[in-house]
């Protein structure tokens, strides 16, 4: 194949409290409004913000150089 060698991809660091489905929305038991639509409220992901992803890893203190 000819052509520029495409970019490596990496896989997505996807949130582990919601997998990756960071907003919701939430109705109420309170009916409708005077236009007739649904009273909700949005919800955010109290982990990743409402991202849905998790942010990097850090290296762990094993795997640091030790100056002995």
């Amino acid at each position: 194949m000819t052509g520029p060698t495409p970019a490596t991809t990496t896989t997505a660091r996807i949130c582990s409290n919601c997998d990756g489905f960071a907003t919701a929305a939430v109705t109420f038991d309170l009916g409708r409004d005077s236009s007739g639509h649904l009273r909700t409220l949005t919800v955010d992901c109290s982990v990743c913000h409402g991202t849905g992803t998790a942010p990097a890893r850090r290296p762990r203190p094993t795997d640091w150089a030790v100056a002995a």
